[in-house]
């Protein structure tokens, strides 16, 4: 499912037009963005939590050459399933 069939699939259950869900859906991902930035975690009990966290640098290989390359530390972001949303997977 990509974000224009999601939004889709919420103005349909919500009787919303599809322009507001989007609009919604913007400020929802971008209030996310911004918290996990400022390394705040973002909890969505039963859904999961959006956090930020730090990759140390490491080494690693060319797949086209085999030369061993050095991977940069990078902060990057993770999200970790809830119990009530990993359980409806089952």
């Amino acid at each position: 499912m990509n974000k224009t069939q999601l939004v889709d699939v919420i103005a349909k259950n919500t009787q919303l037009t599809k322009t507001s869900v989007e609009e919604v859906l913007n400020n929802v991902i971008e209030a996310i963005k911004k918290s996990v930035k400022k390394g705040d975690d973002v909890t969505l009990v039963g859904f999961g939590t959006f956090t930020k966290s730090k990759r140390r640098a490491r080494a690693g290989r060319n797949p086209q050459t085999g030369n061993e390359i050095k991977i940069p530390a990078m902060t990057v972001p993770r999200f970790r399933a809830g119990k009530e949303f990993k359980d409806s997977l089952r």
